[in-house]
């Protein structure tokens, strides 16, 4: 089966690799040229270079005679004459933070596509193709596609959605042994598509296969996001403030009694400095906004967003309130850009908020460190008025030598043996900000060996 991705950003990119490794011919469409170029180099270095994903190299690399990217948009018109099935997996931001969907870039590609679309096998569209939403969009978005083929006179079409539910850093092995797979649409034709698509998990007795109408698909993606980020934050808020706010607390020990309940369950019980991200933060305010334009009140969802804001803010603020610290002129080792481990991405991370507040509280330099994203972080902050105070290093006892403060915002695991490193290359009496309970084992050592300690979760 022949099909064709549009956008080549991380959704569309893993998605397309899965459908070359299922057996299909795959072409990924994207007018990002570098991009292009580093995803089909074949060198794994490059390919990671632009999506770090454990495993997503080594399928482009695999299925390279059924998988071809691509910034030229004559390919895409040649291939579409037998093409399925397009999957649209453009970005969608909101509109400064206003939950309202930015569909400028999707809108655009549509419209460019509808056109190639109605001209099809020679202007007689005989072939009936499926147009899917695979990025999370609003949840009406399907009469908003259908309305722009039907502007162009795309006839013998269907339009689905099939949302992603992939945990990045885990996406590839996600993709492959997925625990549920859900497709929307309206007419048998399209749920016939869709199986042959996903043919390997159709029958597969491991994965539940849902099959729902559109509106239903986009909307489970956004309400489980919901569900996902409500639960994180509030172990951050509720659970991680209580221990910090009353003495003899350890979190890891009041964390074992609360997960020891199957109907509260282990996922998400980690405490943090933030909940970043691409999906959390922005697929919440669009869910409010759209519960909001209905007349619904949304307060819960802004309450969530409120707390997740709050925990950085407060996080940042210990040290002044804690300790009558003064940042002005210090020198800080951030470890941990990414927003999590495992990825290059830097989307909604703790670490700009983090860069942010030291820029303004005037800290003399900010030596950075993160195993991925470090170029990409560097990209953010380029054209800040105080950007030389930014350094990223590519060794971890760079970013600690000298430094007055030690603030780790990612869970990478070898943050973990960060101890001995410190202990040799921090400033006597510095400060150690762990945002996410990375050494926990060793606070009452580092205590001994004479440094601060703040971390979430602990007095």
């Amino acid at each position: 089966m022949k099909i064709l991705y549009i956008g080549g950003g991380y959704v569309g990119t893993c998605s397309a690799a899965v459908s070359a490794d299922s057996g299909h011919e795959v072409l990924v469409y994207d007018n990002d040229k570098e991009k292009i170029e580093r995803l089909s180099s074949l060198k794994k270095e490059a390919i990671e270079s632009c999506l770090f994903e454990e495993g997503l190299s080594e399928f482009i690399i695999r299925n390279e005679k059924r998988l071809k990217f691509s910034n030229n948009y004559d390919d895409v018109k040649f291939f579409i004459d037998e093409a399925w099935a397009i999957f649209m997996c453009l970005p969608t931001p909101e509109k400064d933070e206003s939950g309202e969907t930015n569909l400028s870039y999707y809108e655009s590609a549509c419209e460019q596509l509808a056109q190639v679309l109605s001209g099809r096998n020679g202007g007689l569209q005989k072939n009936h193709i499926l147009i899917v939403n695979k990025s999370t969009v609003p949840i009406e978005m399907v009469d908003r596609t259908s309305q722009i083929l039907d502007k162009y006179g795309v006839k013998n079409y269907g339009v689905g959605s099939n949302p992603e539910f992939l945990v990045e850093g885990k996406a590839i092995e996600g993709s492959t042994r997925p625990q549920r797979v859900v497709v929307g649409a309206w007419e048998k034709e399209d749920f016939e598509i869709f199986r042959d698509i996903y043919k390997r998990f159709y029958d597969s007795p491991s994965t539940i296969y849902i099959e729902v109408n559109p509106l239903e698909a986009a909307a489970g993606k956004l309400l489980a996001n919901y569900f996902l980020f409500n639960k994180v934050v509030n172990c951050f808020d509720v659970a991680g403030r209580t221990c910090e706010n009353f003495s003899n607390l350890h979190y890891e020990n009041v964390r074992k009694i609360l997960i020891s309940d199957k109907r509260i369950g282990d996922w998400g019980f980690y405490d943090s400095l933030y909940a970043g991200g691409s999906c959390y933060i922005k697929d919440a305010r669009s869910l409010a906004h759209q519960l909001s334009a209905k007349g619904v009140n949304a307060d819960m969802i802004t309450n969530t967003l409120q707390a997740n804001s709050r925990q950085l803010e407060l996080f940042l603020n210990r040290p002044e309130k804690e300790l009558n610290f003064n940042w002005q002129g210090k020198k800080i080792g951030l470890f941990g850009l990414a927003f999590k481990r495992d990825t290059n991405d830097i989307r909604n991370s703790a670490a700009i908020g983090v860069v942010k507040f030291l820029l303004e509280k005037n800290v003399d330099l900010i030596n950075a460190y993160d195993p991925a994203a470090g170029e990409y972080f560097k990209k953010y902050f380029a054209d800040h008025a105080k950007s030389e105070k930014i350094k990223i290093v590519i060794r971890e006892d760079e970013a600690i030598a000298g430094a007055d403060v030690l603030i780790i915002a990612t869970d990478w695991p070898q943050f973990r043996e960060l101890s001995e490193n410190i202990k040799v290359n921090l400033k006597p009496g510095g400060l150690i900000m762990d945002g996410r309970r990375t050494l926990h084992g060793e606070y009452d050592e580092l205590k001994k060996a004479g440094f601060s300690i703040i971390a979430v979760g602990s007095k």
